[in-house]
């Protein structure tokens, strides 16, 4: 998927796949990481999720990663921050408080970026990316998260027959041939998505399933 693709959307306001609501598994599921409030927490392909304004009222450090400058400046101004804008590498840092965005290329960050990050967030980025690149997520994510970084990840599945991604169905094989045996993959929940995603039934949709997954470091202890 190239960045033009992602930056017309944001041009045109064109982002149904923007929750307005705090993703239900996030609450439920995020406590089991057990990861101490002041730790610092990674959000790729943020958006402007409201689910970082979550994890950042429980205490976390949240840094985030977006294609869109759009983005970056949507979701400070929608929670009434004014943010300090400066040169970060490749990427231009948007930064306020214990909140930070990173406004450039996902595969561009480096280990350096998230050198402090203990866990990561993970809704909207694997299901974001089309199958080649999925594959090319995972081993970059793997090389640039500090080796004990645990991962929350939320997928969606449904019948490709019925609508083209984004998102793209992603089902638990898949998940477990990307991040094993790097990860110990961990199936926490799957719930009938259909009608909290009307955007999707208006594509075509007629089954909708939201699955999460907790993605522990090889020898860590669960």
């Amino acid at each position: 998927m190239e960045p033009s693709f992602w930056h017309e959307r944001w041009q045109k306001n064109s982002i149904g796949f923007h929750q307005e609501r705090i993703n239900s598994m996030l609450q439920e599921f995020w406590p089991r990481l057990g990861l101490a409030p002041n730790t610092a927490v990674f959000v790729p392909l943020c958006g402007k999720s409201r689910d970082m304004m979550w994890l950042h009222e429980r205490g976390h450090n949240v840094i985030g990663v977006e294609i869109s400058p759009i983005a970056a400046r949507d979701f400070f101004a929608e929670h009434k921050l004014n943010p300090k804008t400066t040169p970060h590498g490749r990427f231009e840092q948007w930064e306020s408080g214990r909140l930070k965005i990173l406004v450039g290329d996902f595969f561009e960050l480096e280990a350096s970026d998230l050198a402090e990050v203990a866990g990561v967030y993970d809704r909207a980025s694997l299901i974001a990316l089309p199958p080649p690149l999925r594959a090319h997520y995972a081993e970059h994510l793997a090389s640039i998260l500090p080796p004990r970084a645990e991962i929350l990840l939320v997928t969606l599945e449904y019948s490709p027959k019925e609508m083209e991604g984004p998102p793209f169905p992603v089902g638990e094989a898949e998940v477990r041939r990307l991040f094993e045996p790097r990860y110990r993959v961990a199936a926490l929940q799957a719930k009938d998505a259909l009608d909290e995603n009307p955007h999707l039934r208006e594509r075509g949709l007629t089954a909708l399933t939201e699955r999460a997954y907790r993605l522990s470091p090889t020898g860590k202890p669960a």
